[in-house]
C-alpha cells in the first residue's frame, strides 16, 4: 500500500518523470524492502514465540492460527510478547501510514494546481480507489490486532478477523476493476438487461 502511495504520488506529481522515478530497478527495491521488513517483524515475533510454554488445552478457539490466540494458550507470562508486538506493529504501522499521508498531501496539492476540471476529477480517480482500499485495510487490521479483547476469541474478534483476512481482499478486487472501462460497460449493460436503468 506505502509503494503504491509513492507510485500515485510520482505519477500525479512528476508525471514527465514518472519513467525515470518509477524505475524498474526501484519496483524491485520497493518489493524487497516490503518483503524485508515483513520478515524482521515476522522473525522477530516468532523467535520471542519459541520461548513461550504451552502446557494446557491445544484448542485454539478461532478460525485460524494466530498469534493473539497463541499467547492465550501459552502457560507462561506473555506480557512482553505482547508489549514487543504492540510496539513493532505501531511502528511499522504508523511509518507506513505517515509515508502514505505525506504522499496524498503532496498529492493534493498537486492536484489543486490543475486548472482544468476534468483533469482533476481524472487525477482525483486515480486517487480514489487506492484511498479507499488503504482506509479500509488499515481500519480493519488496526482493530484486529489492537483490539481490546485478549487472544481474539469473542465473536466479535473471530468476524473481525474473517473481514480482515477474506472479505477486504475481495473488495480489493471490485475497487480496483470498476475503474476498469470494460468492467464499468459490462455493468451498464447487466443493469440495463435487469432493468433497472
Amino acid at each position: 500500500m506505502t509503494a503504491m502511495a509513492y507510485d500515485r504520488y510520482a505519477a500525479i506529481c512528476n508525471p514527465l518523470l514518472y519513467s525515470s522515478v518509477i524505475s524498474p530497478t526501484l519496483c524491485v527495491q520497493m518489493v524487497l524492502g516490503s518483503y524485508m521488513a515483513d520478515s524482521l517483524l515476522l522473525q522477530s515475533q516468532l523467535c520471542a514465540m519459541l520461548q513461550l510454554h504451552f502446557c494446557g488445552p491445544n484448542v485454539i478457539n478461532h478460525f485460524f492460527c494466530d498469534m493473539p490466540q497463541l499467547l492465550v494458550l501459552s502457560c507462561t507470562d506473555t506480557f512482553s510478547l505482547q508489549l514487543l508486538t504492540a510496539i513493532l506493529t505501531m511502528l511499522f504501522g504508523i511509518i507506513n501510514v505517515l509515508v502514505i499521508m505525506i504522499s496524498y498531501v503532496y498529492i493534493v496539492i498537486s492536484i489543486m494546481k490543475i486548472t482544468s476540471a476534468k483533469g482533476r476529477s481524472k487525477a482525483f480517480n486515480t486517487c480514489a480507489s487506492h484511498l479507499i482500499a488503504v482506509s479500509l485495510f488499515y481500519t480493519s487490521s488496526i482493530f484486529v490486532y489492537l483490539s481490546s479483547s485478549t487472544g481474539g476469541s469473542s465473536s466479535f474478534d473471530r468476524f473481525a478477523s474473517v473481514f480482515y483476512t477474506v472479505v477486504i481482499p475481495m473488495l480489493n478486487l471490485l475497487i480496483y476493476s470498476l475503474r476498469n472501462k470494460e468492467i464499468k460497460d459490462a455493468l451498464k449493460r447487466l443493469q440495463k438487461k435487469r432493468g433497472y436503468c
